[in-house]
């Protein structure tokens, strides 16, 4: 298959240690732990960040 396919071994590999760790190989699925902490905090801080900048506006106003 990996002939057939030209794929490298190593792809192939990890395609399959995907499948058996998550039994699916969307990369969603198979993201640890630390990804999924990076993710959420890269998140709440663009979040955090928008309501900074709508509370300095906020104060521009008000000044």
């Amino acid at each position: 298959m990996i002939k057939e396919y030209e794929l490298m071994p190593s792809t192939f590999d990890k395609w399959v240690r995907q499948h058996k760790t998550s039994g699916s190989f969307e990369k969603k699925d198979n993201r640890t732990s630390e990804q999924e902490e990076l993710i959420r905090l890269r998140k709440e801080n663009q979040r955090l960040a928008m309501e900074n900048d709508m509370l300095k506006q906020a104060a521009l106003i008000i000044d």
